[in-house]
């Protein structure tokens, strides 16, 4: 197979594949990997409670790579539907 050619990609789903939806993601690095731990962020009381349901693991490529594809759709999505807008308070520090 030369360079230019594309090879055919199928992709199917584990037995295990789940669909979540996360309001919150904590990111960790380290020189070999990038840790996204994906959770769920509630109210509870005057506190906030994270509930981390999935924790992935990706090599720096695949996060640099996710980053430009997450880049390239968040631009389009505001193309099509607007400016996504953030809270201040979470501009600037860390998000969940």
């Amino acid at each position: 197979m030369s360079f230019t050619e594309q090879p055919e990609i199928r992709i199917t789903n584990t037995d295990d594949f789940r669909d979540n939806y996360s309001n919150s993601v904590q990111v960790r690095m380290s020189v070999w990997d990038f840790y996204l731990a994906f959770g769920t962020l509630l109210p509870s009381g005057d506190k906030l409670e994270v509930r981390n349901f999935q924790g992935v693991y990706l090599s720096p490529q695949q996060a640099k790579a996710l980053a430009v594809m997450l880049h390239q759709n968040v631009a389009n999505y505001e193309q099509t539907f607007g400016e996504i807008k953030l809270d201040p308070q979470f501009a600037t520090g860390p998000v969940h």
